[in-house]
Parts: C-alpha cells; sequence; structure tokens
C-alpha cells in the first residue's frame, strides 16, 4: 500500500504573533467609545450621545492567541472654543503620530460634512501610518443609505489625497462588522511579543475610570453646555478599615465641578434628588468594575471658567 507523503510534509509555521496600537479617532459623536467598547468585549470607555464625551486617551486590550491590539479611544477632533479644547486636540494629534494604524471613523447615519473633512485632512499629513475609514453606526440606515455613505467615503479619501488601507462598515451596537474590523487592525500590526498580560483589558488607574463612571451618569439628561462644564475628580479611594475580610467595602469620594454658581443647582437638583441619582447609577458601574461594594460620596462644587484657566485645568487632569 503506498505511503501517505502529505504526513511527510512540514506542517505550516506557526502565524508570528502581532501586537501594536492603533487609535479611533474622528469628529465629537461619532461612536469612537461604543466600538472601543464592542472590540475589547467590556465596557472601558464612557459613551454618551452628548459630543466631546471623551476627555482622555483611554486604552482598551484586545487578546487573541496569535495578537494583541491596543486600541486607543480619543476625544473627536473639533475646532476649540476653550484652552480643553486645543489641549484634547494636541491630545489626539500626539496619540496618532505614535501609533501603528488609525481608525477614522464616520457615522452613517450622517452625511460626510466639514467635521469629517477637517479630521480627515489633518490624517493626510501622516506620512507612513495606515488609515482605515470606518463608517459607524450601520445598524441606524437602510441598505442603499450605507452605499451612499461608503461611496462618499471613497470620495473623500481622494479629495485630502487618503489611500485607505481598507473601508469597514460596522455596528458596535449589533456587532456587525466588529471582528472584520478586528482582523483588518491586527494585520496592520507589526510582529511583536504582547505588551500586557493575558486578561487586562485597560491600563486606566481605577481613579480616572470611576471618575469617568460618575460623569456619565452625570451626563444624562443635562442641557446645552452644561455637558462641557462638568468636570468629576476622584478625591479618595479606600477600603473601610472596621469591615471583615468577607464583607469589604470601599469608601470613594469625588468631587464634581461646574464652571457656574448657577450650574450647581442644576447638577444638585431640588433636595439633592439629582445628585443621588447619579451616585446610584454610579455606584452599580463602579461596583462591576471594581467588584467589590462601593460606598459613594458625592460633592459638587464651582471652579469658574475652569475650561480656559491653565491652572485650573492641571488640578483637574487635563
Amino acid at each position: 500500500m503506498p505511503r501517505d507523503l502529505s504526513t511527510d510534509l512540514p506542517s505550516d509555521p506557526a502565524p508570528a504573533h502581532r501586537s501594536g496600537f492603533a487609535c479611533l479617532v474622528g469628529r465629537p459623536n461619532t461612536g469612537k467609545s461604543t466600538l472601543t467598547n464592542a472590540l475589547v468585549g467590556q465596557k472601558v470607555a464612557i459613551t454618551s450621545s452628548r459630543p466631546q464625551t471623551t476627555r482622555h486617551a483611554i486604552r482598551g486590550i484586545v487578546h487573541r492567541p496569535h495578537a494583541q491590539l491596543v486600541l486607543v479611544d480619543t476625544p473627536g477632533l473639533h475646532r476649540p472654543r476653550t484652552l480643553l479644547g486645543q489641549r484634547l486636540n494636541d491630545l489626539v494629534r500626539d496619540t496618532w503620530s505614535e501609533v501603528d494604524a488609525v481608525a477614522f471613523c464616520s457615522p452613517a447615519d450622517e452625511r460626510v460634512g466639514p467635521g469629517d473633512r477637517f479630521v480627515a485632512q489633518s490624517l493626510a499629513t501622516l506620512a507612513r501610518t495606515p488609515v482605515v475609514a470606518v463608517a459607524t453606526k450601520i445598524d441606524t440606515v437602510s441598505p442603499d443609505r450605507l452605499a451612499e455613505h461608503l461611496v462618499a467615503l471613497a470620495g473623500l479619501g481622494e479629495r485630502v489625497g487618503l489611500d485607505w488601507a481598507a473601508v469597514v462598515p460596522v455596528s458596535a451596537v449589533t456587532g456587525k462588522g466588529v471582528p472584520v474590523l478586528e482582523r483588518v487592525l491586527v494585520d496592520l500590526m507589526p510582529p511583536g511579543p504582547a505588551f500586557y498580560p493575558d486578561g487586562e483589558l485597560t491600563d486606566e488607574p481605577e481613579e480616572v475610570l470611576v471618575a469617568e463612571l460618575i460623569r456619565e451618569a452625570a451626563l444624562e439628561g443635562l442641557h446645552e453646555e452644561m455637558p462641557h462644564s462638568l468636570a468629576v475628580v476622584v478625591e479618595e479611594m479606600v477600603p473601610r478599615d472596621d469591615r471583615p475580610t468577607d464583607r469589604p467595602l470601599l469608601d470613594v469620594r469625588a468631587v464634581l465641578y461646574v464652571e457656574r454658581s448657577s450650574q450647581k443647582p442644576i447638577l444638585v437638583g431640588r433636595s439633592g434628588e439629582r445628585v443621588k441619582r447619579i451616585g446610584s447609577q454610579a455606584r452599580r458601574h463602579i461596583e462591576a468594575l471594581l467588584g467589590t461594594p462601593v460606598y459613594l460620596d458625592l460633592h459638587v462644587k464651582v471652579a469658574k471658567e475652569w475650561q480656559r484657566d491653565p491652572k485650573q485645568l492641571r488640578r483637574l487632569g487635563f
């Protein structure tokens, strides 16, 4: 009986492990944070319908057998009106100059407009970093509208001199297209070892994540300029001493800062009802994040015009 020579052939070599950084960019409110959470598989960035929700470059880590993809969710790039806005724009540009690939997010439920062109023109200055065009929120549009948007993205790239590495439609809500985007980004990463231990989903300090969860809860229902005037600082996170080891309790003290005295009663609410509701909602997310019961103590203070004051910005972590 003839021998099966296929068993003598060398097996395919294992694919090289890839690792690197990719940042998600776009104008405000294009679904970057929701997409970051979908790719990571767990909430690492806060989300809100309010533009300019993200104020930090939040890292989310995607672990795969042959790759580690570190996603950097950045604030929305915009024409700044305050010193804070200018610093956030600088943060975005500093971030994309240091990553291995960029994902440019543009929502399919909105026309490609001046804000998208502003970001794309800035990205066109990147000499060697590949840029992937991502059509987000595709669950909200018809197939015909999505086709129009993909054509518009192709045209945008041509107008600004950007040769897209790929164009990927996704829905972070339904998950459609998310695995495709992951594969595209992983393929753009260089060979290399993992940067973070398996199972680690973000490298953000717990105090930063807790402050962001409080701000997310506070953003609900705020109108006009109030969301932009809100900042949160965690002043203390300590285990309560008198608790037994099998019943721990973490005391978290945080301050919500607004810019004007007239904004404080809006955030506090009648008889403190609003700030209590913020605390209740935020506490649930904080306990899920930290895996321990939390006593959350919130206070509201005024930091006059903090978005325009360099000293106040430093004190608030910007």
